[in-house]
């Protein structure tokens, strides 16, 4: 079977990922005794519809890389997809995460193409100690199978450092269409910048951020680039977060925001004051006070309190809240209220989990 291309990308699908949309990173529904609550899972997926996501990435690190020892990948990739056509026609751009070495991420992608997903999501962190040659031979293998997008990983949670030469190769492979920037990094996210420039490829991959201590600001500052001789001005479109795995309608209002102020050339203050509070909420989802161990968990946590999960559980029991990560949900609560969506979640839950 040949590999799929982007232009082989339905039309409405890639261009909604070229204009720009929420991506949540799709959390794994498990009930009390760990095993995988299926109504649970198609709850969520239609929530971030209905919520005004353009699309979803499943299989990627909030849905937990355990999925794969569990053999749980093709099972939780084929609920979401076959969730989302049921649920609605609207475009829909459906991205698959795959890891591992070659033989292994070269499968998933084969899995994810013919589920019907449009690109999928590369890490790179079993890759670690592997040269930049054999980084890019890795890529070209998977990009034959699928489009690609890259992901450059913070190392606090498996993430390897990439150089900017790194990032020239690979936005030069032709089957590459989008990055998801995440390494909490201004420098390294730069670096993704100068590589795209470099290997005059912004015209076809697109920046997704993943930075979700800089969401806001991502998303309304232009990034200026010189490199090789030429000047371009680029421009975060959407995000690709697990940060906007909770509190989605809230995240889609959001960035319909800051995409209204860059259409009319002007960021109120007001804008750029919300990055400070979505940032202070992420540090405490995302438990950044404890190096991200409860990462996952915090998310589940909120998706509990709505009535989304029926627990915040993990796959690997040692993954858990950490101590005061729950007294900082409540507070998040209290502090930010617009920031939140459990009205909107009250209102439609019954009919998701129907």
């Amino acid at each position: 079977m040949s590999g799929l291309r982007f232009t082989d990308i339905p039309a409405p699908a890639l261009s909604l990922l070229r204009r720009g949309t929420v991506i949540p990173a799709h959390p794994l529904a498990l009930d009390a005794e760990r095993r995988f609550d299926r109504e649970s899972q198609k709850a969520l997926t239609r929530y971030y519809i209905d919520a005004g996501s353009g699309g979803l990435a499943v299989g990627v690190h909030a849905t937990q890389f355990r999925i794969r020892e569990a053999q749980l990948y093709r099972p939780v990739l084929e609920l979401a997809a076959e969730t989302a056509k049921a649920w609605t026609e609207a475009p829909l751009f459906l991205i698959a995460g795959a890891i591992g070495k070659t033989a292994q991420a070269v499968a998933e992608a084969e899995t994810a193409r013919a589920l019907g997903y449009h690109a999928v999501l590369l890490g790179l962190g079993a890759m670690k100690g592997a040269s930049e040659d054999e980084l890019i031979a890795h890529c070209e293998a998977v990009a034959a199978a699928m489009p690609l997008v890259g992901f450059y990983l913070q190392t606090a949670v498996g993430g390897i450092p990439l150089s900017r030469a790194f990032w020239t190769r690979f936005a030069g492979i032709e089957n590459v269409i989008a990055i998801k920037v995440a390494p909490f990094d201004r420098y390294r996210t730069l670096d993704v910048a100068h590589g795209i420039v470099a290997a005059k490829a912004e015209q076809r991959v697109t920046l997704y951020t993943g930075n979700d201590d800089h969401i806001l600001l991502d998303l309304v500052a232009p990034l200026g680039v010189r490199a090789n001789g030429r000047e371009a001005l680029l421009r975060f479109k959407g995000g690709l977060l697990g940060h906007w795995s909770v509190w989605t309608a809230a995240a889609v209002q959001v960035l319909h925001q800051a995409q209204k102020a860059i259409a009319a050339d002007a960021i109120p203050p007001g804008l750029l004051a919300l990055d400070g509070f979505v940032t202070d909420c992420n540090s405490v989802i995302f438990d950044v006070a404890n190096d991200f161990a409860g990462c996952i968990p915090g998310c589940h946590e909120v998706l509990r309190r709505q009535g989304l999960l029926r627990s915040n559980l993990c796959l690997d029991p040692n993954e858990v809240l950490s101590p005061g990560q729950s007294e900082g949900i409540d507070r998040l609560y209290a502090t930010y209220p617009e920031l939140t969506d459990d009205a909107f979640v009250s209102a439609n839950l019954a009919r998701w989990r129907s």
